[in-house]
């Protein structure tokens, strides 16, 4: 381990001259956060409301009140026309439409269902699926308060209970998702240029001469990385907490565990790449294209694994960041322990592994 140790000293000499970059390394991770932790959010608020009331009673007017006093839709006004209904959806004034047809207090009075009609804005999928959501929860709502008032409770109730995130917040989703996609491109790109820059400056030809096998070169140049990025993860974990309110309901030393495991797979992958690529600027663009698609398409991230074809279900069984944000979610969120979360542990252990050794071999390649 001494050579290793030397090597380490060597690299952290380097590093601490170039403050630019290890300030680069530690803090803008945090601003990425802050950045895609704000901008990223799937809460949707103040929709566009547009209202067209054919009936105006009493019940139509308390079913508008109720979808504006939820605090997810805003009344921007009364349409009488459909030519109305059109030009506002047509030119996105509105994001829907409530249409509540003539009858409906008369309806309700004699217990008959009533029809009501919601024109929603489909050119955004996932916020029509939303707003529609939304809708329904307000109407249940709605009519579960009349039927209450009038002392006739339905025969079968619901009382929906969610774990974890009662809020249904998004940003307790999203923040792992960063966490583990700024971390592993920030490792891997760190990493896969330290190794290029030894060969652009010719201190390579100095390493291969000197007395120092390839594992222990290895580990050297990994260690600096990996604590600064192990401090450049607390901080960004701290910076959740204090500004997005993200829990820590598992052990600490759980979550440390599983974070070296990701970030000396990530690391790994580094140096992996910093052993074929010439060029600082080669290093940066396979560092970025193998850290950036697969954690943010492939992960889990934003798109459902489930829901991918099978030969993408495949090809995500060997992304490292689809078993960190398992693990991750689970000790921060649940609070589950580490005992339970062994297969994304396991898998995650195989890749650094993997990682690591690859690189070694394929340096004692170019040494010889």
């Amino acid at each position: 381990m001494h050579k290793a140790v030397a090597v380490f000293r060597k690299e952290w000499r380097q590093i601490r001259r170039d403050r630019r970059t290890l300030m680069t390394i530690v803090f803008v991770p945090a601003f990425f956060l802050l950045l895609y932790g704000y901008a990223l959010n799937w809460d949707i608020r103040h929709i566009a409301l547009a209202v067209q009331d054919r009936d105006q009673s009493a019940e139509s007017r308390a079913l508008v009140s109720a979808f504006v006093n939820s605090g997810y839709f805003d009344h921007i006004g009364d349409v009488y026309a459909r030519s109305d209904i059109d030009r506002l959806l047509n030119l996105n004034a509105a994001r829907a439409v409530l249409i509540v047809p003539e009858g409906f207090g008369r309806d309700l009075a004699s217990g008959r269902p009533p029809q009501v009609q919601l024109l929603i804005n489909g050119d955004n999928a996932n916020t029509a699926t939303t707003v529609m959501g939304y809708a329904g929860n307000i109407v249940r709502g709605a009519e579960l308060a009349r039927l209450a008032d009038r002392a006739s409770p339905p025969a079968i109730t619901v009382e929906p209970r969610i774990w974890y995130n009662p809020e249904l917040r998004s940003t307790l989703f999203l923040v792992p998702g960063l966490i583990a996609y700024i971390l592993m491109i920030t490792a891997v790109i760190s990493t896969a240029l330290s190794i290029v820059r030894e060969k652009e400056s010719g201190t390579m030809e100095q390493v291969r001469m000197a007395p120092i096998d390839t594992f222990s070169f290895v580990v050297g140049k990994a260690l600096p990385y990996y604590f600064i990025s192990l401090a450049s993860a607390a901080l960004i974990i701290l910076a959740a907490m204090a500004l997005f309110g993200l829990p820590m309901r598992g052990n600490w030393l759980s979550l440390l565990f599983a974070l070296s495991l990701f970030i000396a797979g990530a690391l790994g992958t580094g140096l992996l790449i910093s052993t074929v690529a010439e060029t600082q600027q080669i290093a940066f663009q396979a560092a970025l294209l193998s850290s950036f698609l697969p954690t943010l398409m492939l992960s889990g991230f934003i798109f459902p694994i489930s829901s991918m074809p099978h030969a993408l279900q495949l090809v995500t069984t060997v992304v490292p960041a689809r078993y960190f944000l398992v693990a991750l979610r689970g000790i921060v969120l649940k609070g589950t322990p580490l005992a339970l979360l062994w297969p994304q542990v396991s898998a995650l252990t195989i890749y650094a592994l993997a990682m690591l050794a690859l690189a070694s071999v394929r340096l004692a390649r170019e040494q010889h």
